[in-house]
């Protein structure tokens, strides 16, 4: 305990008028919030802010990131900024660091009010990357526009912030440290927790560790290789799969957390995850993984290089979603995916008559339909998969639903997708991303676009492409209602829909770091006959 109470300051500020959180939170280029005054002190006082103060007074909330550039500053600033807004407890990761999913997984395990999530997801770290600041709230997800509204507006108005900047901790020491404050009758407490114990603790009661253990380490072992890449990952990778479930300490690659990724580009997929796919290639590995730096987005590989797509790996999970114990135990009452993901899921959804939501894109959606108990398991076409275990998605929970499935088939990953297409027909599917659009100009394509195809005659238009032709049965600009609240969330992306249920979708948003607008351009196409799933996609 401090001798000498902390004093609590009141600054003065001016407010920003670029703070409002996006699907992901707040994401700016690093130089944006180490170099402006006041940016992250007013954003994370908007935060606070938005929590109303009767909920906030003696409250617990969690704090933890990715590792990244800029990550220990911030950790220092929103633990002094706590402790003069009322929140009475802090857990943090050790140095800092918790992935997305454990956030979660303790948001709900200690009850807290929410958490704080220092990422900017698959971007870039270092000086010259990028720097993020995700909430979420009491369920372990991504708060609803509501809060994220109510975040903006307070950012919008604000005229100054509490901060204790006396208030020192130590992010290395594990355990209790408690600090008398000016204007607290109760200690401030802040705990520095291990990064991967309760999460762990909450893997061992969802899968067969047994089952996973003697994949990886019995008479015939399937060699494995895992990437981190030099995110948060790396400790539980360690930790989970080499020391807890018996894969060769050599199985696990770029398990360093680094402020900057060790330079590289920390997104899943074969594009920045080279050499990862170069060591599936040489078919000395039966399977492969790789991470994004938060650890929410994942990819898998086969032996031989063989790429599961993200729609393909969701739908393949879902069928055999009975491999896995929590499954057998609690069952599956839903499905969902976001709206631009691919449909291979709703063909297992119906073979299994499985209700199956389409959403928005955002997580936060699925939370609600999981806090409701309609929804089991979800996804999205961006390397994210989840279920009703937590309230985000989770990269090294669906690693190990892929080794519970290959466990109980004793079949490769390409076997298992091959068998999947033959049953159930294969999606083909395609995502474009063109960056950096200046927002008004990539404001006005859409709003052409919509224009052309929500007109009457558009729906008995036909495409030939090759030797397919195309009808047009459905356009629209897609809306969600929520089946649990009744809130609805408009202009979601421009659809069109073909009479054979392949699909065209347009989707506008804001890129990472304030670099502009996004346009997404997703394909896709059905394909049924089981000679021609064998096609390069």
């Amino acid at each position: 305990m401090e001798t000498n109470p902390i004093p609590v300051l009141t600054v003065q500020t001016s407010p920003f008028d670029d703070q409002r959180p996006g699907t992901n939170g707040l994401r700016k280029k690093t130089a944006v919030f180490e170099g402006k005054k006041n940016y992250l002190q007013n954003y994370v006082q908007s935060v606070l802010s938005s929590i109303d103060l009767r909920d906030r007074q003696g409250c617990t909330m969690v704090v933890g990131g990715d590792g990244r550039y800029f990550t220990r500053t911030a950790t220092e600033v929103i633990v002094q900024m706590a402790a003069a807004n009322g929140i009475g407890r802090l857990v943090i990761g050790h140095n800092g660091l918790l992935s997305t999913p454990a956030v979660s997984c303790i948001i709900r395990k200690i009850k807290a009010i929410g958490g704080l999530i220092l990422t900017a997801s698959h971007c870039p770290g270092g000086p010259t990357g990028d720097f993020g600041i995700k909430f979420n709230i009491a369920n372990g997800g991504p708060c609803p526009d509501t809060v994220m509204d109510k975040i903006y507006q307070v950012s919008r108005t604000l005229e100054e912030f509490t901060i204790c900047p006396d208030l020192r901790i130590d992010l290395s020491r594990v355990g209790r440290q408690d600090f008398d404050l000016e204007n607290k009758f109760k200690p401030f407490r802040v705990e520095i927790v291990d990064s991967v114990d309760v999460y762990l603790n909450l893997l061992r009661g969802i899968f067969d560790f047994n089952a996973i253990k003697g994949l990886l380490t019995g008479p015939e072992q399937l060699k494995i290789r895992i990437d981190a890449m030099n995110g948060v990952m790396g400790p539980y990778v360690r930790r989970i799969l080499c020391d807890e479930l018996g894969a060769p300490a050599n199985s696990a690659v770029n398990c360093v957390p680094l402020e900057d990724f060790g330079g590289q580009h920390p997104n899943p997929n074969p594009s920045y995850a080279v050499s990862l796919v170069e060591s599936l290639k040489g078919g000395e590995f039966g399977f492969g993984a790789a991470f994004d730096s938060d650890g929410d987005r994942y990819m898998i590989l086969g032996q031989n290089g063989f790429f599961v797509s993200p729609s393909d790996s969701l739908a393949v999970m879902s069928a055999n979603l009975s491999c896995i114990p929590y499954f057998r135990q609690t069952g599956v009452r839903g499905f969902a995916r976001s709206m631009p993901t691919s449909t291979a899921i709703d063909r297992v959804a119906k073979a299994m008559k499985v209700a199956l939501y389409e959403t928005p894109t955002g997580w936060r959606f699925f939370g609600n339909l999981m806090d409701s108990g309609r929804c089991s398991f979800c996804g999205e076409e961006s390397f994210g998969t989840g279920s009703d275990h937590i309230r985000e998605k989770d990269g090294l929970w669906s690693v190990l639903v892929w080794l519970s499935i290959m466990a109980s088939r004793k079949q490769s990953v390409e076997e298992i997708v091959r068998d999947h297409w033959a049953k159930l027909g294969r999606n083909f599917f395609c995502r474009f991303d063109y960056d950096a659009l200046d927002p008004r100009a990539a404001f006005y394509l859409m709003k052409d676009l919509e224009a052309v195809i929500t007109e009457k005659a558009f729906p008995s238009q036909k495409f030939a492409v090759g030797n397919n032709v195309y009808s047009v049965e459905k356009a629209d600009n897609f809306e969600y209602i929520d089946p649990v609240d009744g809130t609805v969330a408009r202009n979601q992306g421009l659809r069109i829909i073909f009479s054979d249920s392949s699909r065209i979708i347009f989707r506008l948003s804001g890129a990472g770091g304030g670099m502009g607008a996004t346009i997404r351009i997703y394909a896709e196409t059905f394909e049924r006959d089981p000679e021609r799933t064998y096609l390069s996609g």
